[in-house]
């Protein structure tokens, strides 16, 4: 049986849609995923996620700049999908388990990529976020967004880059033979690529992300939240895997607080 294709826009469709009309196009999901199968490094192929350096950088200024969650949008080259020229990101609140973007946000960039002559494949594909701490395991709210927000695509990726220097990465298949599967990451070196931009790095950030001050502790009192956790100091490095993803999703689940969430913001 010949794969459903996506639908061509018409060249007469308004530029500017409500971020609802994207979402039912490009990335609302309704469906659970299966479980994703290991990579097979050991494999003479296999698909592997590659960032260009500079793409690398950026995100690693990111995640380093603050002690938050970030999160963001990888854009693709033209002809390989698979490699990460830049990570963008738009104006959301932060907190150390959470981001939450900004509707009218998420849509200027969705118009102005569009306007850059770029497929929606190139742009709207790849969602990418830190964690503050050594785990780059996914939590409760990392998997039910994907679940959500991603599961229309035909093929989306969810990556994870932990302040430890860890990753993530799981390219999911929504039509055909559906499922999961992890891949590994890596920076190509092999590519052309520009020198670092801090300058500009720190206005994008200063001008994107608002953390959050007065989210819930794990003992309930909001003015914790403006104490400055050391998460690279908690004991997770010597844990099982599974331990450790049990430990930071009961962190988390005591922490969130969505009450501090505002009108027109999507959590992430």
């Amino acid at each position: 049986m010949t794969n459903p294709k996506n639908p061509t826009p018409s060249p007469t469709q308004p530029r500017r849609r409500n971020l609802a009309a994207v979402k039912n196009d490009t990335l609302r999901t309704t469906r659970k995923a299966k479980e994703p199968k290991q990579p097979d490094l050991d494999g003479e192929t296999h698909t592997v996620l590659r960032f260009t350096p500079w793409a690398w950088a950026k995100l690693q200024f990111f995640c380093h700049h603050g002690d938050t969650e970030i999160g963001g949008f990888g854009v693709t080259s033209d002809d390989d999908l698979l490699l990460i020229e830049d990570f963008i990101t738009v104006r959301q609140r932060t907190s150390s388990v959470s981001v939450a973007f900004d509707d009218d946000a998420v849509a200027d960039f969705f118009e102005a990529q569009v306007d850059a002559g770029r497929r929606p494949e190139q742009f709207a594909r790849y969602w990418c976020h830190t964690h503050p701490g050594h785990s780059p395991i996914p939590s409760s709210v990392d998997e039910e967004t994907f679940h959500r927000v991603f599961g229309r695509c035909d093929w989306s990726v969810m990556f994870i880059l932990a302040r430890g220097g860890r990753t993530y990465a799981r390219l999911r298949f929504a039509i055909g033979p559906t499922g999961d599967l992890l891949i590994p990451v890596t920076v190509d070196y092999s590519t052309q690529f520009r020198g670092s931009e801090h300058a500009a790095w720190e206005e994008e950030y200063n001008a994107n992300i608002l953390p959050i001050r007065d989210h819930r502790s794990m003992f309930g009192a909001a003015d914790l939240g403006d104490r400055d956790w050391d998460w690279d100091a908690l004991p997770f490095d010597h844990l099982d895997p599974t331990i450790e993803a049990e430990l930071i999703q009961h962190f988390e689940d005591m922490a969130f607080n969505e009450d501090t969430l505002e009108d027109n913001e999507v959590v992430l």
